[in-house]
């Protein structure tokens, strides 16, 4: 296939000329009455330090007394005017959504409740445009290089010690409920075999392609009954428990939408391709905003583009109408996201504790809905790796949007701006050599990638292998039955051939 030429987008060069500035998230005192969102405040904390160190450094402002009233032993006290801290987090929610001018193709309430009363950071990033790895990374503070969370199999250690238990241990009461995906998420056989051997020549069989699907009933409003039911369970904590504490709390949910629901086959066919959504929700979305995204010829894809393209089954004849309806759903989706996230807010604001509470929403990561050629997300383009990152509560300016670049851990290093190429079709790598090579040299000033990449690999030999041992002579006979691996029963020789000769080589790029 000859040589990948690496990606650079234009607005990446800009970040050479003048360093990245960073914005401060401001973060309430906890003594003394509760301050109203508008009033300034005395100490600020850099987001260029992980955004959950925000979350810890409110459990911080904790006085060092011992733990009473239910508390674990050796935890210590919270101060009783601290606030509380609720985090709601959703599953590929595309972050462009609560900025203008994506804000104009869905109807978001909540989402602009919270913009209107609080700070919305226009620049965040997912660390990892995939579920298991980026709420590892949103758990522990640490960038995917470190977790090595590489897919959905592997994510944290299930002893780590996580955000929410540094403020349990400085007196937090706490509760999850929900998707948490942080020490493993979905993976079923074929997924981990095919992501342990792609680095071997397969052909691989594509997913089902992406479609619609309208609930009958057209009024109906909880179309995602799982999710819904969480949400009912985290109101009735806050209702029944959380009022009566007098320590703060804080209260975690996780959502599965706006995530594409699971196809109607199932078990080792499994795949999430199907937008579903009722009457009650599209009415939500202005059908003649939604932009039907550019695509680049099939022959002039990226080979990596290509692929997530194929495998994804959108290489195929779209009609404009199939795109427009595939994005239109997506947003109704979103839509009943953003009731979920209401109803917290509505249930804390019924309770007198809205002004108590910071409130947070974000996202793992985004949602392509056809752009790009794709669905789902496994790309650092914007659609996938653009996440919603607001917050509000007491001590947080009002009415602020933060265009500085942040991610879930960390500030992401480059400012990006997708005026000049803003559906980023242009791979301006092999113009500016000069460039590519300074930004290849800062990011391995940052991290030796090629060290990581080839921890990947061995990873995937070595998980490869324990599982082809646990399999037994009947491995072939097995992988020949999953999803991806396509004509392996025609040829079974030749392909036992090629996962011997892959075991041989060492994989170091």
């Amino acid at each position: 296939m000859g040589v990948v030429v690496p990606w650079v987008k234009e607005t990446e060069l800009r970040s050479l000329r003048s360093p990245p500035s960073f914005s401060r998230v401001e973060l309430p005192r906890g003594r003394g009455r509760v301050q109203r969102p508008e009033a300034g405040l005395p100490e600020q904390l850099p987001v260029m330090l992980p955004l959950w160190v925000a979350l810890v450094a409110v459990s911080a402002l904790a006085t060092p007394a011992p733990g009473t009233g239910g508390q674990r032993r050796g935890a210590v006290k919270a101060w009783p005017d601290a606030p509380n801290v609720v985090l709601v987090v959703s599953d590929s929610f595309d972050g462009r959504l609560t900025f203008y001018p994506g804000s104009q193709v869905v109807k978001l309430p909540f989402i602009s409740f919270m913009k209107a009363h609080g700070t919305s950071f226009l620049n965040a990033y997912t660390n990892s445009p995939i579920c298991c790895p980026s709420r590892a990374a949103m758990w522990s503070g640490l960038f995917t290089h470190l977790t090595e969370s590489w897919n959905n199999f592997k994510g944290l250690d299930p002893n780590y010690t996580t955000w929410m238990d540094v403020m349990e241990k400085h007196g937090y009461r706490t509760q999850k409920f929900g998707k948490l995906d942080y020490i493993s998420g979905h993976h079923s056989i074929s997924n981990r075999v095919e992501a342990w051997t792609r680095d071997v020549a397969f052909l691989l069989r594509q997913e089902g392609r992406p479609m619609v699907n309208l609930v009958p009933k057209k009024t109906k409003v909880r179309v995602m009954e799982g999710d819904w039911k969480n949400t009912d369970r985290a109101v009735n904590w806050l209702r029944k428990e959380a009022i009566n504490y007098t320590q703060p709390f804080v209260l975690y949910l996780g959502l599965n939408l706006p995530h594409p629901y699971p196809s109607p086959s199932s078990g080792e066919n499994f795949g999430s391709s199907t937008f579903h959504t009722s009457l009650y929700w599209l009415k939500k979305v202005s059908y003649d905003a939604i932009k039907i995204p550019k695509w680049s010829p099939l022959s002039e894809m990226h080979p990596i583009d290509y692929y997530s393209s194929y495998t994804k089954n959108c290489t195929g004849k779209f009609t404009e109408k199939e795109i427009k309806d595939i994005r239109a759903f997506y947003y109704a989706m979103c839509a009943e996201t953003d009731a979920m996230l209401g109803e917290i807010i509505l249930a804390l604001h019924q309770l007198d504790l809205l002004q108590k509470t910071i409130v947070i929403y974000t996202s793992d990561h985004g949602e392509l809905a056809m752009e790009h050629r794709q669905f789902y997300k496994m790309s650092m383009y914007e659609a996938s790796a653009h996440v919603p990152l607001l917050i509000m509560g007491p001590g947080i300016k009002t009415n602020l949007q933060v265009s500085n670049v942040v991610s879930l851990v960390d500030i992401y290093p480059t400012m990006l701006d997708l005026s000049s190429d803003p559906d980023e079709l242009t791979n301006i790598a092999t113009k500016f050599p000069e460039v590519t090579a300074s930004l290849d040299q800062k990011l391995r000033s940052i991290i030796s990638y090629p060290k990581v990449s080839a921890s990947v690999h061995r990873y995937n030999k070595e998980q490869f292998i324990k599982w082809k041992q646990s399999i037994g002579q009947n491995y072939s006979n097995v992988i020949a039955n999953l999803r991806w691996h396509q004509d392996w029963l025609k040829e079974p020789r030749k392909y036992e051939n090629a996962i011997d000769q892959w075991l041989k080589i060492h994989s170091d790029p």
